[in-house]
């Protein structure tokens, strides 16, 4: 008997519905209905709360086959938050740029470096594009770090390759404007990103 089998019986053995459970082992009424019809497992934490729940134990809920692919999918949940957790904390960084003299101060034929908050020497809409693409970067990494169980398909998809389009936007802007302290700190976080989401694949 397969897991969505036994936990089908286990509910109906005790009158509850589908909504009733999920209630009790505070999930979704969604998630319960994926793992009776055999789309997916729980997480190990939902697992205890279940076993708990109808007073059995893990190893009467799961065969041997189950119990790998639930530490296979425990396993993949824990490092895509990882790197949610880092793509998020990179994105974060980018605040950096508003305290460190990092850019270029240009006035009376002599470059000396400022912070974004400090700049001066440049014109009015460059520095407006450059406050506007660290204040992106920062907000999609706060919004990434909040979001980081939201299981929404879409933003799943989507979330770290959204982040890695502002990190080349934001690097292009540097490199044109030719700051090439910021460039390299922009450019440096794109590089990290990238490697993770190769290692990632």
């Amino acid at each position: 008997m397969t897991f969505g089998e036994k936990l089908k019986k286990l509910r109906a053995s005790k009158n509850i519905t589908q909504e009733d459970l999920a209630e009790k082992i505070y999930v979704t009424r969604t998630a319960v209905s994926k793992w009776e019809s055999e789309r997916g497992y729980p997480s190990i934490d939902s697992l205890k709360e279940i076993a708990r729940f109808f007073s059995v134990t893990v190893d009467e809920l799961l065969s041997s086959d189950e119990i790998l692919i639930i530490a296979e999918e425990n396993q993949k949940r824990t490092e895509k938050a990882f790197c949610d957790l880092l793509f998020g904390l990179l994105d974060i960084c980018m605040s950096l740029l508003l305290f460190l003299p990092l850019l270029a101060n240009k006035g009376e034929g002599i470059i000396k470096v400022a912070s974004l908050l400090t700049l001066d020497g440049v014109e009015l809409y460059i520095k407006i594009s450059y406050f506007v693409s660290v204040t992106i970067m920062v907000a999609f990494g706060l919004l990434t770090l909040a979001l980081q169980k939201w299981e929404n398909a879409i933003w799943v998809k989507i979330k770290s390759k959204i982040s890695l389009a502002f990190s080349i936007a934001t690097t292009l802007l540097f490199i044109v404007s030719r700051q090439p302290y910021a460039s390299v700190l922009v450019f440096s976080l794109l590089v990290i990103k990238t490697v993770i989401l190769i290692k990632r694949k």
